[in-house]
């Protein structure tokens, strides 16, 4: 179950980002004279409160994982933010990145194997 609680934190992570990356695009990208209006636009505080979910959640994560275990697996976040990129802005995503991604996903495989 922590496992699952963990694999869900990572997933409200990187749907935050997502959600404020549109938020950001669909404002125009944040400048002074946007603030306000960027800092309360529906996208933005839903990337707020999936990151506010994402954290009540590592806190129960914490308390039934060691923190040198689940620390590490949470970097899968990273790379699912490339495929993100990738996947859902179209973004151009050079092979170092790719590789970069492979080796933290590796790398956090290695690190949940018992």
């Amino acid at each position: 179950m922590a496992y699952f609680m963990l694999f869900l934190n990572i997933l409200l992570l990187v749907s935050g980002q997502i959600v404020w990356k549109m938020g950001l695009q669909a404002q125009g990208g944040l400048h002074i004279s946007s603030l306000l209006s960027v800092v309360f636009s529906p996208l933005i505080l839903l990337g707020m409160a999936l990151y506010a979910i994402a954290t009540g959640l590592w806190f129960v994560v914490l308390s039934r994982l060691p923190l040198s275990l689940a620390y590490p697996i949470q970097s899968v976040a990273y790379a699912l933010g490339i495929w993100a990129a990738w996947y859902i802005f179209g973004e151009s995503v050079p092979l170092n990145r790719w590789i970069g991604a492979g080796v933290i996903v590796v790398g956090a495989v290695i690190i949940a194997v018992k």
